[in-house]
């Protein structure tokens, strides 16, 4: 996959701030950021202690603080830390999320409640503290919550994880109503994403195989392709772009009577 130019329009300078930010998905928002010349804070519970995945680019490299972020004091600390790092903060990108799979039946009440808070609340925490910030400033700001398809259809085996992405994809919606016209809040839909835990969702190399050859475009996603959709809903290119879902599935999932029918 091609990494995103570096001449990518409108975003050299912003003061981004990634949450979870250290591996992933997140690390490869924060690389394309870097990429394209923006300043970038990225955040976890633990830093990555010489782990390869760590966000650089360009000779530059993230600034890291910690934060667990379902934590409202420490998510505005997180804020504030993007503040004092930089002078402001244009971007943040909730990214911070996930769950392992679980059934629904026998799963405890304090699991339910623990993905949700992750899922959904925590990002709620992190956009109240950047809107304080970004209604004082000239040029406003963009919030951008990392959902998921899971939020979209059924998600057998992880239904409050994907109960939390369709409360997320309403809470953006929300928000950006509220906090219009200085902030605008989106969020992008990834579908099958490769990152370095695929492994544990979809087995092994085979498995992903597998796994990719259901999407129309014949390959999941990469962390790229997610940063390539926050780079344009941070630049000037989306300035009219608020309140939307923006869904990167590859074309989507074969519908199952298409296989239950006659060939």
């Amino acid at each position: 996959m091609r990494p995103v130019d570096q001449s990518f329009p409108g975003l050299a300078g912003l003061r981004v701030i990634v949450t979870g930010g250290t591996r992933g998905i997140g690390a490869g928002i924060a690389r394309e950021f870097l990429r394209s010349g923006a300043q970038v804070l990225v955040c976890g519970r633990n830093e990555p202690a010489g782990e390869t995945g760590w966000p650089a680019a360009g000779g530059r490299a993230a600034a890291f603080t910690r934060a667990d972020v379902r934590d409202p004091e420490q998510a505005r600390r997180l804020i504030a830390a993007g503040v004092a790092e930089f002078g402001g903060v244009d971007v943040v990108v909730s990214n911070a999320g996930g769950s392992p799979p679980a059934a629904a039946a026998t799963a405890s009440p304090r699991f339910h409640a623990a993905v949700i808070e992750l899922n959904l609340i925590a990002p709620l925490h992190v956009a109240q503290g950047a809107n304080e910030v970004m209604q004082g400033q000239p040029e406003g700001g963009s919030i951008i919550m990392i959902g998921s398809v899971s939020g979209t259809r059924p998600s057998p085996g992880t239904a409050a994880y994907g109960a939390a992405k369709a409360g997320l994809h309403h809470l953006a919606a929300s928000l950006a109503v509220e906090w219009a016209p200085r902030v605008r809040v989106n969020t992008v839909v990834p579908g099958f994403v490769a990152t370095q835990a695929s492994a544990g969702h979809y087995g092994d190399a085979d498995g992903v195989a597998a796994v990719a050859a259901t999407v129309p475009l014949g390959r999941m996603g990469t962390p790229e392709d997610v940063a390539a959709a926050c780079l344009f809903l941070a630049s000037p290119w989306a300035a009219y772009v608020s309140g939307a879902c923006l869904t990167l599935h590859g074309g989507g999932e074969r519908p199952a009577f298409q296989d239950a029918g006659p060939a």
